[in-house]
């Protein structure tokens, strides 16, 4: 879930404030200005309502309405827990006087033509209702006051159609992060004049890979940075007044979570309104009802829209909510465009980054200028207004590696081949058995202590929170630790294409009764690679990182993930391990499409702990949310690698030229 601009105070909503006139119906069409000129003010008058729900609750929406009065316009939706307000000058400001520098999702929209709404959602700011985190579709227990996001969208639709006038009847919806979800969840039984449809980096399943855990490990620091801003409030209010970012009162967040080292004495930092939304995220450790009711996912049926799913391949928060969301939308609703876009993009950063690179590794073009004007655009100019597009495949994917767009007629490409990459001895790596089987007078296995009060970091620099580099961030400081396993090919003859979903298939054994394995697909450069030029774009948002990198020898991360073992047979029965006993792990760490260019090498490393970025691992098996310290203990894991019990790394493959 992202983090919205908000810095400071919010002012207070004056009396009948929401109660604007309606929009001229013949207002007169302004001459475009030039591009550097473009104010959102000379060309729309925005208006503020409180829209009826069925239920009797009123949304605030702003509107806002192009005065090109010449031709009808369609609508583009945005719903949101994150303020409909304005921001000015980083505040949050409501009435028909404030406008924001842009309310688009880019200025091509706004110059085009376009009815702009953004709402807030039930329960959040100026909303009525009862808030819920990840609204369930179907929920039995629901309270007076809570709603259905489909049934809020349909009365929006219904409202907007009947009072805004010269609109063509077409309604479109997009957003990005938890807007996403709310894209996702309003096109369910879609209304009849929703055409389309942009979900981006959307929150699915909240359990099963994206913000909350991955692999049954809880994603700490993420979620106590959110956590401690993002709270529930009376409403209608204009509050919360500021999103505070936590202070550690250090510089690395390393240190703060190990001296608490449990998560209750960690959530003990936390204010009680802050724990109220945190800590059930805390204490629902396994998949059960809690998390089921809240997976959008199977309930993404009956859509009427055409729909464009948009990720980015370094998004730390939802990297799975895009690949599901495209999954169960292709399976439950034959027959409607449903198309897929992932870019070299953090969280969002299709959205306001110019996409050239993130920290050091460059993609060598402005990739988001390049989805918004030439992909998203055109996607609803098509759908909402009949504006004839160019024939592009439903999927459309940045090669990182090579830093090309490719296109394909599904996800993932159906011309992949399963192929596995086996550890062997000496920390080798290769593509047979026979070529990873172990020397005959080696032990068949490697093994490393992994101790709780000394875990791995996942960076290898200080900072609090989660630095969004971290994602392609160097891997040569957890490399040379002891508690670190590291497999690497010899040098490439050709360029392999890696794509879809990457599954370790690891035989472990453990003298505790409980570890996590963190799996991490790695690039290795040349040791002759060229040193970086500094670029136009050396002070773009997300460098992060140490000065004057030294590539050569640079240790990519491409993707990594864990599993906490007690989950091996499934999420929702944890089990412990019996020590000493060899364990199948079969999991995923997500999805790729990247090139290891002929002259790298292929790295994986394998470790018990990924600190602060998920939560500490006992190792002994207890309920770790009431975990005591003196649950923490050390333990000696083994990966194996004998006949019959051979650990690698299961690939899909593109067949090379």
């Amino acid at each position: 879930m992202t983090v919205p601009l908000i810095q400071s105070a919010v002012h207070a909503l004056l009396a009948g404030l929401l109660l604007a006139a309606g929009p001229a119906a013949n207002a007169a069409a302004p001459a475009p200005p030039a591009a550097d000129t473009w104010s959102l003010r000379e060309h729309y008058t925005k208006y503020e309502y409180r829209i009826p729900m069925r239920d009797g609750a009123r949304l605030f929406t702003a509107v806002y309405v192009p005065k090109d009065a010449s031709r009808p316009h369609p609508f583009l939706v945005q719903r949101t827990p994150y303020g409909a307000g304005a921001q000015v000058d980083g505040k949050m400001r409501y009435g028909v006087d404030f406008y924001p520098d842009a309310i688009g999702p880019g200025r091509g929209f706004e110059t085009s033509g376009y009815i702009f709404v953004k709402q807030d959602v039930r329960g959040r700011y100026m909303s009525e209702g009862k808030w819920q985190e990840m609204t369930p579709h179907v929920n039995p227990q629901r309270k007076p006051g809570e709603g259905n996001e489909s049934q809020d969208m349909h009365d929006t639709v219904e409202w907007l159609l009947k009072h805004i006038p010269n609109n063509n009847g077409k309604v479109g919806i997009h957003g990005v992060s938890y807007p996403g979800f709310y894209t996702s969840a309003s096109i369910i039984d879609s209304h009849p004049a929703i055409k389309a449809a942009s979900p981006q980096a959307p929150v699915t399943d909240l359990y099963m890979g994206d913000d909350s855990y991955h692999g049954g490990a809880f994603m700490l620091a993420a979620n106590f940075d959110f956590y401690a801003a993002f709270n529930e409030e009376a409403n209608p209010t204009a509050l919360p007044a500021t999103w505070n970012d936590f202070d550690y009162g250090v510089s690395d967040g390393y240190d703060f979570f190990l001296k608490r080292r449990t998560l209750r004495n960690i959530a003990a930092e936390m204010t009680p309104k802050q724990r109220a939304l945190f800590w059930p995220n805390v204490e629902h450790s396994s998949y059960d009802a809690f998390w089921r009711v809240r997976n959008i996912a199977p309930h993404l049926r009956n859509i009427r829209a055409a729909v464009l799913t948009v990720g980015g391949w370094y998004d730390a928060e939802d990297p799975q909510g895009p690949f599901s969301t495209h999954q169960a939308i292709g399976r439950h609703n034959p027959g409607i465009y449903n198309g897929l876009v992932i870019g070299p993009w953090v969280h969002g950063g299709w959205a306001g980054d110019r996409g050239r690179r993130l920290g050091h590794v460059r993609f060598d073009a402005d990739t988001s200028d390049y989805f918004r004007e030439q992909i998203l655009l055109p996607f609803f100019e098509r759908h909402l207004k009949g504006v004839a597009a160019k024939p592009a495949p439903p999927v459309r994917v940045f090669e990182t590696g090579t830093n090309v767009w490719r296109g394909y007629g599904a996800w993932p490409p159906r011309e992949a081949q399963a192929r596995t990459l086996y550890f062997g001895a000496d920390g080798t790596l290769h593509w047979t058995q026979q070529g990873a089987a172990p020397a005959a007078a080696g032990a068949a296995y490697d093994e490393y202590v992994s101790d709780p009060a000394r875990p791995v970091p996942f960076i290898g620099y200080p900072a609090t929170g989660v630095p969004k580099e971290y994602m392609v961030s160097d891997q040569r400081f957890a490399a040379s630790r002891p508690d670190v396993l590291v497999y690497r090919s010899e040098p490439l003859e050709r360029d392999v294409t890696v794509t879809g979903t990457v599954r370790p298939r690891l035989f472990v054994s453990s003298t505790g009764t409980d570890g996590d394995w963190v799996v991490k697909l790695i690039d290795v450069y040349p040791d002759d690679y060229p040193a970086p030029e500094r670029a136009k774009d050396e002070e773009e948002e997300h460098d992060v990182g140490p000065p004057k990198p030294v590539m050569a020898g640079y240790q990519q991360l491409v993707r990594g993930n864990p599993l906490r073992a007690r989950f091996r047979h499934g999420f929702e029965q944890p089990l412990p391990l019996a020590p000493g006993k060899v364990e199948a792990l079969d999991f995923s760490i997500g999805e790729v499409h990247h090139t290891f260019r002929r002259g790298h090498r292929i790295m994986v490393q394998v470790q018990s702990s990924w600190f602060p970025l998920t939560d500490l691992n006992p190792q002994t098996f207890t309920d770790i949310p009431n975990a005591r310290p003196e649950d923490f203990q050390k333990a000696t894991q083994r990966v194996h690698r004998a006949p019959g019990m051979a650990s690698g790394v299961a690939l899909q493959v593109l067949p090379g030229d």
